[in-house]
């Protein structure tokens, strides 16, 4: 039996329940409910199944989205889930941290003041319930290939890596120099965005293809890059980008200004459990706290220094709120929770003797677009203000820190930093030494987790060719 032709009108775009601010900021937990099954076989029924798909085409790894959505729709839980994991290898994850209002959802036909189907929460339950339900990744055709890769870094682009070799027959071994697997997944993205247990339970899953995981451990220092190279057929590199962009302003320096990835990793640390001497906790109980950012990352400090009971958290952007890079979705979450945002403000000191005690900002207005195609700010002369504060967070963003054997290794970076790789040809992200292959942020610069995932995907395929797989 079809569904009724209006059903998208009939049938509003319903959100899982969301935790009132009030009670979610007393925790670090996901702050959403899940669908049932009758929920979201009811929101897939949205979907228009537009003969092009724009939802498809908008998504970094090009899923097929009004094919499981239909799938959901008819009860076929087990067959959406092997659907969703031959365009994406952490679903459950992208469902959660993508900003679907700026790609799937953004492009859906009915994002016009009906209502966009909630692809992202559907995406999450597929996995979740089927996970749930006993589904498990169908291994039953593959052979092994008699390869085995190493891949560095158990990121993102490292873990959707290592899905697609397994599913080609070769064996990974995966190498990270932190105690757990997902590198920002677990570390940078706080947990009332992604509760780590979703990660474990992927780390399960690929355990169960195969995958095998080797932690604590630095390539370079615990075990030198040169034995990769010869107790495997190739390599794979994913290991991000972590070095914060400075705002080169005077006072970045003063006690009580903290960069905001050490600052996310040391309260995920806490949350853990994990004792890390590299990463001291911050505890901003009781400051009061400027975020200097408009991106995610400036979310998850605003968010986090709220949670950790801060007086006052205030985020300063030099852009207007249409112009900001971080989601919507975060943005709103972050204003629900007492976040102060003071937009086209631009810092040019943190002011202070030893310890911050300000910081000074100017008004800013959008000018002519730039070389990236966006308004660039300029200065209001005159209107210069000083924000108190005693914590200071600096989310600017991260660039890549290729470490000092890559020199040795024969893999060239760009200018920026980024690791030079063949983007044409049978091997897609081979770098300037055949044997080794790189992907993710520190290919293309810091970016989404799907934008990784995608390049995981194709650098794995890459070298399936590379070695004869293909």
């Amino acid at each position: 039996m079809s569904k009724h032709p209006l059903q998208f009108l009939e049938v509003p775009r319903r959100d899982p329940e969301k935790q009132a601010a009030d009670e979610r900021v007393q925790h670090f937990g996901e702050i959403y409910d899940n669908y049932d099954g009758a929920d979201a076989a009811q929101q897939s029924g949205r979907c228009l199944s537009c003969g092009n798909p724009y939802c498809e085409w908008k998504c970094p790894v090009h899923n097929y989205i009004p094919n499981w959505l239909e799938l959901i729709e008819k009860g076929k839980l087990f067959e959406a889930a092997e659907l969703s994991h031959q365009t994406n290898s952490l679903p459950e994850i992208c469902g959660r941290v993508c900003p679907q209002d700026r790609l799937c959802e953004g492009a859906c036909t009915l994002n016009n003041g009906i209502g966009a189907v909630s692809i992202g929460n559907i995406e999450r339950y597929i996995t979740d319930e089927a996970v749930r339900q006993g589904w498990r990744p169908d291994m039953s055709n593959v052979i092994d290939a008699g390869k085995r890769v190493a891949i560095v870094g158990a990121g993102p682009a490292g873990l959707a890596a290592a899905d697609i070799l397994a599913r080609e027959g070769i064996r990974s071994v995966v190498y990270d120099a932190y105690a757990e697997i997902g590198g920002l997944l677990t570390f940078g993205i706080p947990p009332f965005k992604l509760e780590k247990s979703i990660v474990q339970q992927r780390r399960k899953l690929l355990e169960g293809m195969g995958v095998e995981f080797v932690l604590n451990t630095h390539i370079g220092e615990d075990k030198p890059f040169d034995e990769l190279v010869d107790e495997f057929d190739a390599v794979f590199l994913g290991m991000g980008t972590y070095t914060y962009v400075r705002g080169g302003f005077p006072g970045e320096d003063l006690d009580g200004v903290h960069e905001a990835l050490p600052y996310l990793v040391s309260n995920v640390n806490r949350q853990l459990g994990i004792e890390d001497d590299v990463f001291a906790h911050v505890d901003l109980a009781g400051k009061h706290v400027v975020v200097l950012g408009g991106g995610d990352t400036g979310m998850d400090c605003n968010r986090t220094a709220i949670r950790q009971g801060a007086a006052s958290v205030s985020c300063a952007y030099r852009r207007d709120e249409e112009n900001m890079p971080g989601s919507r979705r975060e943005v709103a979450n972050s204003k629900e929770e007492g976040i102060n945002f003071l937009f086209n403000r631009q810092p040019l000191e943190i002011v202070g003797t030893d310890t911050v005690t300000g910081v000074k900002v100017i008004e800013t207005q959008l000018g002519e677009p730039g070389a990236d195609g966006r308004r660039r700010p300029e200065t209001v002369p005159g209107t210069e203000e000083i924000l108190p504060a005693d914590a200071v967070i600096i989310a600017f963003g991260f660039r890549p820190n290729p470490p000092s054997w890559f020199e040795g290794a024969g893999i060239e970076t760009l200018p920026s930093g980024r690791v030079r790789v063949a983007t044409l040809g049978d091997c897609p992200f081979q770098t300037t030494n055949p044997n080794v292959f790189a992907g993710g942020d520190m290919v293309r610069g810091s970016d989404l987790v799907v934008t990784a995932v995608f390049e995981g995907r194709e650098a794995a395929k890459g070298i399936s060719k590379y070695l004869g797989v293909w």
